[in-house]
């Protein structure tokens, strides 16, 4: 097993910076560079197809800028570069993360016939007013183009998610700077503005959520990935979204191991579902929390009609709406009974609240097999800190377990540590030593539970006290009257014990298997031997291999 330090990294705050990395709300905004100048950028789209123009919409202190863009695979492909491009400050709107930033684009290129479908990350370079280089990345996707696609895999990015956790300009699902005393989280949030810092490019010592530190009894709460955030000049959820922290370390991996992987984004899904059509497998990694009534369609009809899908993500959550052509994500989430329109006389069954709301009636593990609000928080804060940091696995005989040489109650992942930070489930119950959903879990008939551990929707711990407590009981309560009506103590207690799982069932022609966890791309990116092997298990069944 591996061995954790006991103290907590250092990245040189004071005790009241590391309260302020928590509690605090910072972000990028035009300007936060000052003296020294900056660059920014986004682009017209979240993915293109090869032949298709992309425009590059840059925000410069610079009078010109250089370009690469370089494709972020198995291996790190440049593909076009060019310098001396004309560039200029451009103003942004206060509220900008809501309403987009406005610019005018600054660049065009066209996306090149023999670009192969994927991920191409983009840095702009100019000279700072210092003397020292300025720079910015952007991240856009080449989709694949329509047809039968025998052997390759689709790996959808998720893109909601990105959006949702999106701290450029000041306001996001999360925190904000919106409502009369700009302090509310925004329930509307736009495409049109660059990603923050950490989302596209991050150094590989970047802290992940989980804590990797021995937490002795009474420790107060901390969150080195926060603190470093904060020390470094990322963004505060750099590590709770984005291609940098997730989707990139399955991409990766799956090339390195062989597999031929195209990329789409969660906006392809929803406006073109038939893009799924030609796969025999499709693919969702990471932290996986926002979707579209349309999105979730496209992967039910796929698996109906005979699709995979094989989800190594955790946190199927909110409900989503798509505005002005998919330029603006609407979600309201814990203020959507009391704010969104769905509930004054609109389709209540698309309100922007979380899935499993009794008034939507489409619970997550319709379409997965589980549900965030059975689910959530393990290994982080006061919630399970030093639990399971694997999958505990209760049917070792699975096929997806092949070759592992895993045993019945052995925890699979838990060196590279799979499981957290947010996790899925479902109510459950132990006959003869093996797990079932309970009658009226929700989950779809033939759902086999392989793996279950513990998770938590609250802090708890009588020694620590609630000032010292981030994630508090609020979810919980959430999560209490989402279900039952009211968010009553009565409530909180029959939902704060949640737990995560692996699952695997049938569904008309098709199959799913879903590994819970948001940090399963945390045992490719370890290179953990079983969690590899449980990995190509899916992928080689799915695509007809085994």
């Amino acid at each position: 097993m591996t061995h954790l330090p006991t103290e907590f990294p250092d990245f040189g705050l004071t005790p009241e910076q590391r309260r302020h990395a928590v509690r605090g709300h910072y972000y990028e905004w035009p300007g936060m560079d000052g003296a020294r100048g900056e660059i920014w950028c986004y682009s017209d789209r979240f993915s293109y197809r090869a032949g298709e123009t992309v425009a590059l919409h840059v925000s410069s202190t610079a009078p010109s800028f250089s370009v690469t863009i370089t494709r972020d695979g198995g291996s790190e492909t440049k593909l076009f570069e060019k310098s001396g491009i004309a560039s200029r400050w451009q103003e942004s709107p206060d509220q900008c993360s809501a309403e987009g930033c406005g610019w005018e684009a600054s660049f065009e290129f066209r996306v090149g016939s023999d670009w192969p479908s994927g991920a191409y990350r983009i840095t702009l370079i100019a000279d700072g007013r210092d003397g020292k280089p300025i720079h910015s990345h952007h991240l856009f996707i080449v989709s694949p183009q329509p047809g039968r696609k025998p052997g390759r895999v689709l790996q959808v990015a998720a893109t909601g998610t990105w959006l949702a956790y999106n701290t450029w300009g000041g306001s996001n699902h999360y925190q904000g700077i919106t409502g009369p005393d700009r302090n509310q989280y925004s329930p509307i949030v736009s495409t049109q503005r660059p990603w923050c810092r950490g989302f596209v490019a991050l150094p590989k010592d970047a802290p992940r959520v989980p804590l990797e530190v021995a937490v002795p009894p009474k420790t107060v709460p901390r969150y080195p990935h926060m603190e470093w955030a904060l020390a470094t000049g990322h963004s505060k959820k750099y590590a709770s979204s984005g291609w940098a922290s997730y989707d990139s370390h399955f991409f990766r991996f799956a090339e390195r191991a062989g597999y031929h992987v195209d990329l789409a984004s969660q906006h392809d899904l929803h406006f073109s579902p038939d893009i799924l059509d030609g796969y025999d497998c499709a693919v969702f990694v990471g932290h996986d929390e926002y979707w579209t009534w349309e999105m979730r369609d496209a992967v039910d009809n796929y698996v109906e009609r005979g699709g995979h899908a094989a989800r190594f993500a955790g946190n199927f959550m909110w409900q989503t709406r798509l505005e002005d052509e998919g330029g603006r994500q609407v979600c309201y989430k814990y203020r959507a009974r009391t704010e969104d329109p769905a509930y004054r006389g609109g389709d209540v069954t698309r309100a922007t609240n979380s899935w499993e709301a009794p008034e939507i009636g489409r619970p997550g593990s319709a379409t997965f097999g589980l549900n965030a609000t059975r689910g959530v928080y393990a290994g982080w804060g006061g919630c399970a800190p030093r639990g399971v940091r694997g999958f505990p696995v209760y049917r070792p005989e699975h096929w997806a377990f092949a070759g592992t040489g895993i045993y019945y109650g052995d925890l699979l992942g838990a060196d590279s540590h799979v499981y957290g930070y947010e996790v899925d489930g479902l109510d459950f119950e132990i006959r003869g030593g093996l797990p079932y959903p309970t009658s009226d879990s929700g989950a779809p008939d033939g759902l086999q539970v392989l793996a279950v551990g513990m998770a938590s929707q609250v802090e708890e711990s009588a020694d620590i006290p609630i000032e010292d407590q981030f994630l508090t009981d609020e979810d919980g309560r959430f999560t209490a009257e989402t279900l039952f009506g009211e968010a009553s103590d009565a409530n909180l207690e029959k939902v704060k014990r949640g737990n995560g799982m692996i699952v695997n069932f049938p569904r008309g022609k098709g199959e799913v298997f879903h590994a819970g966890s948001c940090e399963w791309v945390a045992g490719l990116l370890r290179q953990d031997p079983m969690v590899k092997r449980v990995t190509q298990n899916v992928l080689d069944r799915y695509l007809g291999k085994s």
